[in-house]
């Protein structure tokens, strides 16, 4: 009775705000099991996110207990007469406002709010052992993926660095990290979805039932539907990962290392993941293994001579079974023994296959310790083709970035491009390899003007402006842009066939308006 209770007045709220024409019985009606709730603190919890660079107020925040919850919401702002926007919010991990609304709801995909309230809440994933995936909840966070399917010795195949990421969010995107060469993205592993479309429809779909909306949702930026629940390809879990980190000072010859690694294909000896950073202050030459183990044969760091003044670290594992572990040092060594990088420069060490996936969140308990994680995150994330990433080092680490000190990694690592599908909505360089440039940098308010935002944002200005300059076609992942002509452009080829999508699926324009490609059709400013 309370829960309806509070439902009423949400509902109440939204009609004076926004002016919606349905009487609240009427919505009363669509018969919500979760909770919408206009309380000050889930109103503000889902004004802000991790970037911490905009904020956006909603009318109202919808936990949801199932997805008929998320597509009764969605069918009534697409058939009220003046409309509202829906937005689906994960962990709140993106970082220009994505997941914002201030003219709507933000759904709330993840976290136990309606668990505390004692509501009923989406299903926990279900495992098929025997078909080998899972049915994940859209809001699960890939964490607890993978601690539902370690229980059957299982495991997805494809990752993201951090996994305090909702399913729906990261496939919304790409879900990239160092297994993707082989794997290919999160979005190239899922077998089927269920979407709740801008209509508020609630559609399955896969390859070969509504593949249209199928392909449009990966990748999609949440413009054509909100993933209610994913099944996702599974393969046998490891047990254990042999992590290795080499260094180089000529960044040929580190590229040429990494383009040879995800050559590597298939299930022959190959490493299993493939990433690599830069080091461009001198702070971070003499600390780059300060957090990580130490050497097998010691070298003082600051006495290699840089090129150009910044380094090149190479970040490789292999994963195996403890029942192989007497085979795992020859395999790697020939492996090691085909790269060129600086002699007495490996640093490896040895961790259970959980350890590793979940090392990003040892990084983050200790930053939260320090006060450190709930700051500005200007990140800037880019898709360089290969033939232009040597201009890119002399342009950008060598350039723009000079030596100054920086509050973040510098990720760096090739993709191949045969392993995404192009029928999806993500674009990427027009060349069969591509480089994932990522300057997950944070502002820090130390003092130092090189570590403030403002001067962050305009060095990722710069990059972007000198990309452009350049003739560097470079694309944008986790896009963020402030004008369709700029969205547009970034899909070149893809934009008719996007726009096309956008007409079938949510033709109001309602979902993720924070995305600022499409202006709602019900908004006074029409114009985009």
């Amino acid at each position: 009775m309370a829960s309806k209770f509070l439902l009423t007045f949400a509902i109440c709220r939204l009609i004076v705000a926004v002016g919606l024409t349905l009487d609240p019985t009427e919505l009363l009606l669509l018969g919500v099991e979760g909770q919408l709730s206009h309380d000050p603190a889930d109103v503000g919890s889902a004004s802000r996110d991790f970037g911490g660079l905009k904020t956006a107020e909603p009318i109202g925040v919808l936990y949801p207990a199932s997805a008929d919850d998320v597509a009764r919401l969605v069918k009534s702002a697409y058939e009220s007469a003046y409309g509202f926007d829906v937005s689906a919010r994960g962990h709140g991990h993106s970082i220009n406002g994505q997941a914002m609304t201030n003219n709507g709801v933000v759904i709330q995909m993840s976290g136990s709010k309606g668990t505390r309230l004692g509501l009923r809440k989406p299903e926990p994933p279900r495992v098929s052992e025997k078909f080998m995936y899972v049915d994940v909840w859209g809001g699960e966070l890939w964490i607890d993926v993978l601690r539902s399917t370690l229980e059957y010795g299982l495991a997805p195949k494809s990752w993201t660095d951090y996994l305090y990421l909702s399913v729906g969010g990261t496939l919304s995107n790409a879900g990239i990290s160092g297994q993707a060469f082989n794997h290919g993205p999160q979005i190239s592993n899922v077998y089927e979805l269920e979407v709740v479309t801008g209509k508020g429809e609630l559609l399955t779909c896969s390859k070969e039932q509504n593949s249209e909306l199928y392909h449009a949702v990966l990748g999609g930026l949440g413009q054509f539907g909100i993933i209610t629940k994913a099944r996702i390809a599974l393969e046998k879990a490891p047990q254990r990962v042999r992590w290795i980190r080499v260094l180089y000072s000529n960044f040929t010859t580190f590229t040429q290392d990494q383009e040879y690694l995800i050559s590597l294909q298939g299930q022959g000896k190959k490493f299993d993941y493939v990433e690599g950073f830069v080091i461009v202050d001198e702070g971070l030459i003499n600390n780059w293994r300060s957090s990580f183990f130490s050497p097998r044969n010691p070298v003082k760091i600051s006495s290699i001579k840089a090129d150009g003044g910044v380094l090149y670290c190479l970040e490789i594992t292999k994963n195996y079974q403890e029942s192989n572990a007497g085979s795992i040092d020859q395999e790697v060594e020939g492996l090691l023994k085909k790269l060129n990088f600086i002699p007495a420069s490996e640093f490896t060490t040895d961790l259970p296959y959980m350890d590793f996936l979940d090392r990003v969140h040892k990084a983050e308990l200790k930053l939260r310790a320090k006060n450190l994680w709930d700051v500005p995150h200007p990140w800037l994330n880019l898709f360089v083709p290969k033939s232009r990433i040597e201009d890119f080092d002399k342009g950008v680490f060598k350039g723009i970035l000079g030596q100054n000190k920086t509050s973040g990694p510098i990720l760096i690592y090739p993709m191949n491009k045969n392993k995404w599908d192009e029928k999806n909505s993500v674009v990427t360089p027009n060349e069969s390899v591509f480089y994932v440039v990522a300057l997950l940098r944070s502002a820090l308010d130390t003092g130092d003007e090189t570590q403030s935002l403002d001067y962050l944002s305009h060095q990722n200005h710069q990059i972007l402006h000198f990309c452009k300059d350049e003739g560097i076609n470079a694309k944008q992942y986790l896009p963020h842009y402030t004008t369709q002509q700029e969205w547009v452009h970034h899909f070149g080829d893809k934009w008719a066939q996007f726009s096309t999508r956008k007409m079938e699926f949510d033709p109001r324009h309602i979902l993720a308006t924070g995305q600022r490609i499409f202006t709602p059709s019900f908004s006074p400013n029409k114009g985009a």
